[in-house]
């Protein structure tokens, strides 16, 4: 956690000088020339206090009441007009500081001729304002806060953050103080001019024109300027630390314990081949028959109870599994989102273990931790379980309780428990689907079920090797590699260029949220991928609406199409995974998306 909190403080400071302060900092400057000579410490002070609250204590708030998380921007940019209304007016000015002078005597609190609680005022809106320039630390942090009880250590690294952030702000404050000398003997036209400064940055902010220009400004700059931070917030160092936040408070890191276990396993399996390689044929087949015989189990922690989950599926009225009740039958918990495609290519082997298995003593459960909003949704769920022939129970975790009582950390995850409730086994990720199913058989006949000798026949799509582009998100909470620089919240227009390899780039309006994105007049979206199969979670609210597809500047061939384009099109209705670019092999081309007005986006996956 100390470490974390040193990352905080420095990633704050390197956020201070980077494009996303374009809107606090002509205001934060002017509040620095105007005033006493304590108003910019005062300044730096509210906005420490507003960025730690609006960041740690709002995201329960907002989170529990399902709030939009652009209400922020819209409170500050009123607070902004407001302020710059009372500067533009003297008299008004005046009025509202003898009244915060009047209040601030009261509670005791001397504001002679230093204007340092006026300052602290015009910190607190700034602070609302500073809050979406929180990097992938804070993002991270926050995210394990929303999910879990209050802790000390997740509030340090926040207002480790906002310090760090405060104290490059109250520098630059001084060095404006002393540029500003000469203007501020004038000192009531001077604070015109700034409110004026104000009105002006609320206006262009309600347009989003401060999104667009630090678009165009990054578009052109080089990372380690338009994100000084970067090196830090991916370092694995960095990584490392998030990971064990996220593992705070949940079932006694199983899921840490569980990777651990899995990573050991591969280790060993890496020196099986290499005494595999050593030993020549003989010894190699003595050594495989071995392997296929057995598959070492650890005691990897107690299956947590299933908790805080919604509806059931696939029960006996509906009604709720319990890991106690489970007592005595061998049980595989699958954490899995319905939109996944890696949790879909895995679905045809779950439904032939439980064909074969379930009469031997397996429970498979799939626990459906949902990604996107839309995930939440029963009858999506619903729908989405008829669609993939499941048939074993499901269990909807829409406030990721079981996820975090498993300490999980991957779609899809894979827990095997044996009949005392005990997890012996854990696979994240696709594959090793011949060692899994004999995970099964090993922990039947050591519950005194027989599994028999017949194996499940269980054929599914395999992830392509020498896929070379990741999963690619299209909203500002998870959006990067964008030619158009970072992606920030807000109704945008932008301009489309050529992107690298592995590179997406927006043009035309898009409507940018956290997650989705919404297309407006002109939207176009690129992708320069390698891959034989791309995917891309969409939706299209209130009527069906259509997506153009091109590839590499052409209407894509039929030979190319993907199992939901047809002629040319993409018929966008509910909300799931389609199938855009079907190739017979992993190639790199150019995917060019012309979505009608209204169509929502989320993510790319590949294979």
């Amino acid at each position: 956690m100390a470490l974390l909190i040193i990352f905080g403080f420095v990633a704050g400071a390197a956020t201070a000088v980077s494009p996303c302060v374009v809107p606090v900092l002509p205001i934060a400057l002017s509040a620095g020339a105007t005033g006493g000579r304590r108003r910019p410490l005062g300044v730096v002070t509210g906005l420490v206090v507003s960025f730690t609250f609006v960041l740690f204590a709002l995201v329960y708030v907002i989170d529990a009441l399902g709030l939009p998380n652009e209400l922020l921007r819209d409170v500050a940019i009123v607070v902004l007009f407001g302020f710059g209304i009372v500067l533009l007016i003297p008299p008004l000015a005046a009025w509202v500081e003898a009244f915060g002078s009047r209040f601030a005597g009261r509670v005791g609190v001397n504001t002679e001729g230093d204007g340092f609680w006026p300052g602290v005022g015009l910190g607190l809106s700034l602070g609302v304002l500073y809050a979406p320039c929180a990097g992938p630390i804070l993002a991270a942090v926050l995210t394990a806060s929303a999910a879990q009880p209050f802790n000390a250590g997740r509030l340090a690294v926040v207002v480790a953050y906002a310090i760090g952030s405060a104290l490059v702000l109250y520098l630059l404050m001084i060095g404006g103080r002393k540029l500003a000398a000469p203007l501020a003997r004038r000192s009531g036209t001077f604070q015109m001019a700034m409110g004026l400064v104000m009105v002006i940055v609320a206006f262009a902010m309600w347009q989003g024109y401060d999104t667009k220009f630090q678009s165009n400004v990054t578009a052109s700059l080089p990372s380690w300027l338009t994100n000084p931070a970067e090196g830090i917030e991916k370092s694995h160092s960095a990584q490392v630390a998030l990971a064990e936040i996220r593992e705070d408070g949940s079932h006694g890191g199983l899921g840490l314990r569980a990777a651990e276990a899995e990573g050991e396993r591969q280790i060993d399996k890496a020196r099986t081949r290499r005494g595999e390689e050593l030993l020549g044929e003989v010894g190699e087949a003595r050594l495989t028959s071995k392997q296929e015989a057995t598959v070492p189990l650890n005691d990897i922690g107690t299956a947590p109870e299933f908790t805080d989950t919604e509806k059931w599926f696939n029960t006996p009225g509906d009604r709720p599994l319990t890991m106690k009740g489970l007592r005595g039958k061998v049980v595989l918990i699958d954490f899995w989102t319905y939109s996944c495609i890696n949790c879909i290519r895995t679905l045809p082997y779950l439904n032939a273990w439980n064909k074969r298995y379930a009469k031997d003593g397996l429970v498979i459960v799939g626990v459906h931790t949902p990604e996107f909003p839309f995930e939440r949704e029963a009858a999506n769920v619903e729908e989405a379980i008829k669609t993939d022939g499941i048939e074993y129970p499901v269990v909807q975790d829409n406030e990721m309780g079981t996820w975090n009582a498993y300490g999980n950390l991957y779609w899809p995850a894979e827990y095997f428990v044996d009949a005392k409730g005990q997890v012996r086994y854990a696979h994240f990720g696709e594959g090793q689907y011949g060692e899994k199913e004999q995970v099964i058989r090993e922990l039947l006949a050591e519950a005194g079920h027989s599994p028999g000798k017949a194996r499940a026949d269980a054929h599914g799509m395999a992830a392509e090797p020498g896929v070379t582009t990741p999963e690619s998100y299209l909203g500002s909470a998870r959006a990067t590699d964008f030619t158009n620089g970072p992606i920030e919240a807000g109704r945008q227009t932008f301009t489309l260029s050529k992107p690298g390899e592995n590179e997406l780039s927006y043009g035309g309006e898009w409507t940018i949220e956290e997650q989705p994105v919404t297309a407006g007049k002109g939207a176009r979206l690129d992708l320069n991928f390698g891959a034989r199969r791309v995917y891309l979670v969409l939706g299209s609210p209130g009527k069906p609406r259509r997506v153009k597809v091109l590839l590499d500047g052409r209407p894509i061939a039929p030979a190319a199409d993907g199992s939901d384009v047809h002629n040319g099109y993409v018929k966008v209705t509910n909300q799931r995974l389609y199938n855009l670019v079907e190739l017979p092999k992993v190639e790199h081309h150019v995917l060019e998306l012309v979505p009608e007005a209204g169509v929502q986006g989320y993510a790319f996956t590949f294979g």
